[in-house]
């Protein structure tokens, strides 16, 4: 979960430029963020407290907030608050070092930067899946087309039959400080989705294309053998030896761009590695440990290819078999979508075979991202990145021991090879081409996709959740059914019934949507009538309403008006 929050008085923060070569700038965008990642709960309630106080802290309404306010709160309450220093230095991390965490005066998010898109997009990349996904990012607008504040007589819907005259004192300074950051559109951010989603979906047509050349180029190197369709853990492992080689002739020249790529990644993955087992150490900690290892690689001679081509260095090889995380995940994800798109789809094999297969692939994708879990990894690992910028040798060779890549190939080898044997021999050959011609494959796409999801294969879709979405129970969207928009967007301040009215219809539209995005996710050729998902609607709503019957006590008339309404839906 991540909170926006803005520093009032903002703090200094340094940045890195050719001339001159660093200058320091005020800083006033703060977030707030939780996980329930290692642990049972979000956070402890203070910390809640904290995130929920600032946020709240909207201008002209509210006082800006403090720590020390809070602390006042927690004495009169008597309630511990055990994590203070910790929390502290981890979301005000500057103003903790300058002593003045306690006096920083935060003020509503929406100031700057009212839904933290970035940082959740940033997040797409930390929540690899360990199932067979539909990739999805939902936001939520409760007021889609309706600015915080408007001066002047507005319509029931939100429109004006007055024509617009230049803004006046204070509704330029209002508009300039608030209003607008607040209802400014999501459309970059957006954006940067759409553009991640197109990069996967074009190295997916460029896997199409090269599909049969691939299999035949792997099939000229093993030979149409038939030891092809009875694979052996051992035999495996030879022969993803051999197609990785025959891959880095097949790729000549292009091999060095690639190659270096790899080794870019596994750089990156340390480093990233690193800050989940150290989440208080500094940016510049871990830019100077990621210098240290690239100076290691190069004392190693492990960035350098020969001047002949079509040959990786004996180095190299070992380097990648020891720490290239993230290629085995890669394959493994290419080898899922392999599975529904080229056998599943084409090949009449029984469907316990393809679960069978399918639970196979993710066991071992399993196995593979607990190796770059903080829990996995442990105090030991800690220590050693601690000391990686003084000693980046031992870093690298920690983690390697660690994790033991080449075992656990082994164990994937035995899992994938006992699956295929339960598929028809068209099948098994198809699956075991994909999984040996993967390296080919890599070659050719790692470049299209660089960072952007290096480990994912499918396209984000992104699904709104907004009252202007439903039209199930009651059409005209947000003015139809909201109150709190009124007075200015502040009438649920003022108003029980109304907070109770907008909360009700929250959870009935939120029902609704997720029940349409369910239903969108189904594969091409599944139908889903609309009578049956009006159906299913009109289950989940009269479920809310008996729930919230006896809890929202002033809305009551609302609350049987909508019962009726739901019985009008056609299912």
């Amino acid at each position: 979960m991540f909170v926006t929050v803005t520093d009032y008085f903002g703090h200094d923060r340094v940045l890195r430029l050719n001339s001159p070569e660093e200058v320091t700038e005020s800083e006033h965008r703060i977030t707030v963020d939780f996980s329930t990642r290692g642990r049972t709960d979000l956070a402890d309630i203070p910390e809640l407290i904290f995130a929920a106080r600032a946020t709240a802290s909207f201008p002209g309404a509210f006082p800006p907030f403090s720590v020390r306010e809070l602390d006042r709160l927690l004495v009169r309450e008597n309630v511990p608050w055990l994590g203070r220093l910790a929390f502290l230095k981890r979301i005000l991390p500057q103003q903790f070092a300058a002593n003045a965490a306690e006096d920083t005066m935060l003020i509503d998010g929406s100031v700057l930067a009212n839904a933290p898109f970035n940082q959740a997009i940033s997040a797409l990349r930390n929540r690899p899946a360990r199932r067979e996904v539909d990739r999805r990012f939902v936001y939520i607008d409760p007021k889609p087309g309706h600015p915080s504040f408007r001066f002047g007589k507005r319509n029931a819907d939100g429109t004006s039959d007055i024509p617009r005259k230049p803004p006046g004192f204070f509704s330029t300074i209002l508009g300039a400080t608030s209003n607008i950051p607040r209802a400014q559109p999501i459309r970059d951010s957006l954006e940067k989705i759409t553009g991640r989603s197109e990069r996967i979906e074009r190295m997916q047509r460029v896997i199409d294309s090269l599909r049969n050349e691939v299999e035949d180029t792997v099939e000229a190197l093993l030979g149409r053998t038939w030891f092809l369709t009875q694979p052996t853990a051992s035999r495996m492992q030879k022969w993803r030896h051999s197609a990785q080689e025959k891959a880095i002739v097949t790729a000549g020249f292009g091999y060095r761009a690639y190659n270096h790529l790899k080794i870019a990644g596994v750089v990156d993955d340390i480093v990233a590695t690193a800050r989940r087992s150290l989440p208080d150490a500094s940016n510049a900690f871990f830019r100077d440990m990621r210098a240290a290892l690239w100076t290691e690689i190069g004392a190693r001679d492990i960035d350098h290819m020969p001047p002949h081509k079509g040959k990786a260095t004996v180095r190299q090889i070992a380097f990648f078999r020891a720490h290239d995380l993230r290629f085995r995940i890669r394959r493994l994800r290419f080898l899922a979508r392999h599975l529904t798109e080229i056998v599943e789809n084409v090949i009449d094999m029984p469907n316990d075979a393809i679960a069978k297969m399918r639970d196979a692939i993710y066991n071992c994708l399993a196995l593979f991202l607990d190796l770059e879990t903080a829990e996995f990894l442990g105090a030991d690992f800690a220590m050693a990145a601690k000391s990686g910028i003084d000693d980046p040798a031992g870093l690298i060779d920690h983690l390697a021991v660690q994790r033991d890549l080449v075992r656990t190939d082994a164990k994937v080898d035995k899992i994938l090879c006992d699956a295929m044997l339960t598929l028809p021999v068209a099948a098994r050959r198809t699956m075991l081409l994909g999984y040996l011609g993967y390296a080919l494959y890599d070659i050719a796409t790692l470049p299209l996709l660089q960072d952007e999801g290096f480990d994912e294969f499918d396209p984000v879709k992104v699904d709104r959740i907004s009252p202007d979405d439903c039209a199930s129970i009651r059409t005209g969207g947000t003015a139809a059914t909201l109150k709190g928009i009124e007075f200015n967007n502040f009438g649920a301040f003022f108003s029980r019934s109304y907070r109770e009215n907008d909360y009700l219809w929250g959870r009935l539209h939120g029902a609704e949507r997720m029940i349409d995005i369910l239903i969108s996710s189904l594969p091409p050729g599944h139908a889903f009538s609309v009578e049956r998902a009006q159906s299913y609607k009109k289950r989940a709503f009269h479920a809310i309403l008996d729930e919230e019957q006896d809890r929202l006590t002033h809305i009551q008339p609302l609350i049987m008006s909508l019962r009726a309404e739901v019985e009008q839906i056609h299912s």
